[in-house]
């Protein structure tokens, strides 16, 4: 088979999805994508990352399918289950190994390298039976694929490491083939796409047609909103349309689940925290299809409506009036078997958000770039209240662009990347990375007890030898020869300091350094 077919898989905390190409590398086509939801009568380019286990932690289902056979669960049997959601979080700002566990819905943990393992292998096949579905009959194995896994840029090498390693696991890639497994940053296959889009595929608040100009030194910042976090880069166009990276990576973890959870609080507020405690806990089906309701509810700039799922509503009536639960508080009232939400309330929700994403951004065009385009994309760039805050900011200084589909950006992009990593010329290198070596011992250098002795006299082992500094421009095909400063130990490491001389010197952390497209 033609290892130019391509299949980049987007995982995000919120929603995963997949688009793929059966085209020559260096063909112009668009990538296709499968959309998903038919038996929820949806359509759309991401299914919900979550996925359902049994009690015997057996997979069961991922996406609207884990999301409907979840709601429908009651009591005991829900219980059992093991039900995540938005657990791609779980990797965030965390050093990982495969024993770390994370926490179901049902309060019973699992080790999270199983459930990032089962998710992708889902998402391996449905790809792989789709594809043969709709190319005439023609079968395909994973090993007749490039495949490209998506990740935020701010996340941790450990965390990048993990998925790569959840990806072997989950078959994607076979060993000796682990050159055909290539992780791209999400803002960065997102901007590849955006690239060529014309001036009809934006949408700014003003309703008005803006091309994406990019010549030669164009410079703009791409703000990938997930569900989780915010993933901020920012791109210069080169000769030839290639991009380098003037900053690198920053953001944080106040995506769209920010919002999701003040809604969740301020429902707790309402409800008093036993009351809600007990809802919780005896009816988690319920509770997980009335968040995603307000999920898909809260991305319009106007009063929400949800509906009181039965088992809430028979609870708090058990307690009192369901009018008295609503007379002290400002922004929501009862009605008609629903609580309604005025906008200015819903508003409020999204202000830690918000405010997080503006101060990361004010931080970027303090350093003197010369901007000219914010590009907002992902998931959570769909919500009106949210482009239009961007907008505000910061429309007086550049242009503020958000892709009709915003969804789509990374999936798509990601194939572009996966046909040719050079699009991205260079990287700011988010940490110091340093290889242990073996040195012929000088006590005038060395400290006393590194020193070791064989037949080939006195060694000093556990020199540190850089190869990136922080901050510094990488190539993509940057290839660095350690050899000629010493013997290689077996250990590599990123460092959080920027001279450290010995790997105990704290702030230095294990990392896997074999040659990777995207980090």
């Amino acid at each position: 088979m033609d290892n130019s077919y391509i299949i980049a898989i987007d995982f995000g905390t919120a929603y995963s999805g997949y688009a793929f190409s059966l085209t020559k590398r260096e063909a112009e086509t668009e990538p296709r994508l499968k959309y998903w939801g038919q038996q929820v009568s949806l359509r759309t380019p991401k299914t919900p990352t979550c996925i359902l286990f049994d009690e015997h932690e057996k997979f069961l289902s991922f996406g609207y399918e884990a999301q409907s056979a979840y709601f429908r669960t009651r009591g005991d049997e829900a219980r059992k289950k093991f039900f995540f959601e938005c657990f791609k979080m779980s990797l965030y700002g965390k050093k990982l190994n495969s024993d770390v566990t994370i926490e179901a819905a049902n309060g019973r943990s699992m080790k999270a390298l199983k459930v990032f393992t089962e998710a992708l292998r889902y998402l391996k096949e449905d790809a792989l039976k789709f594809i043969s579905e709709n190319a005439g009959g023609k079968q395909f194995i994973a090993s007749d694929f490039t495949w490209v896994v998506t990740v935020p840029a701010i996340w941790d090498p450990s965390a990048k490491q993990f998925m790569r390693e959840a990806a072997t696991q989950a078959g994607i890639v076979t060993p000796g083939k682990e050159d055909r497994l290539v992780i791209a940053l999400e803002p960065e296959a997102a901007s590849v796409w955006c690239k060529k889009l014309p001036a009809d595929g934006f949408e700014t608040e003003n309703n008005t047609g803006v091309a994406l100009k990019l010549a030669l030194g164009t410079q703009y910042i791409v703000v990938d909103c997930g569900g989780g976090t915010i993933d901020i880069t920012v791109h210069e166009v080169l000769e030839g349309g290639a991009l380098k990276e003037l900053h690198k990576a920053s953001g944080n973890d106040f995506g769209g689940q920010t919002v999701d959870k003040k809604f969740k609080e301020f429902l707790r507020e309402i409800f008093s925290d036993s009351l809600w405690d007990a809802y919780e806990k005896e009816h988690p089906g319920e509770l997980q299809k009335m968040m995603y309701e307000i999920s898909v509810l809260k991305e319009n700039d106007d009063d929400v409506e949800i509906s009181c799922p039965y088992n809430l509503g028979e609870m708090a009536k058990e307690k009192q009036k369901m009018e008295k639960f609503f007379e002290w508080l400002r922004g929501v009232s009862w009605n008609q078997e629903a609580i309604k939400v005025s906008k200015e309330k819903v508003r409020s929700f999204y202000a830690e958000s918000l405010n997080g994403i503006t101060k990361s951004l004010r931080e970027i065009l303090k350093k003197g770039f010369t901007i000219k385009y914010i590009l907002l994309l992902g998931g959570y760039a769909q919500s009106l209240i949210l482009r239009q805050h961007i907008t505000n900011q910061f429309g007086d200084q550049c242009k503020v662009l958000c892709p009709s589909h915003p969804q789509e950006a990374i999936m798509k992009g990601a194939v572009m990347f996966g046909r040719n990593p050079a699009l991205v010329a260079s990287r700011i290198s988010a940490f110091t990375y340093r290889v242990s070596l073996s040195n012929r011992f000088d006590a005038s250098k060395h400290r006393a007890d590194k020193r070791y002795t064989n037949k080939e006299g006195e060694w000093c082992d556990g020199i540190f030898c850089v190869l990136v500094k922080e901050n510094e421009e990488v190539g993509w095909d940057k290839t660095i020869d350690c050899r000629k400063h010493g013997r290689r130990d077996s250990a590599s490491y990123h460092c959080a300091k920027m001279k450290p001389k010995y790997p105990a010197c704290g702030g230095c952390h294990l990392a896997n350094l074999e040659p990777e497209s995207a980090q």
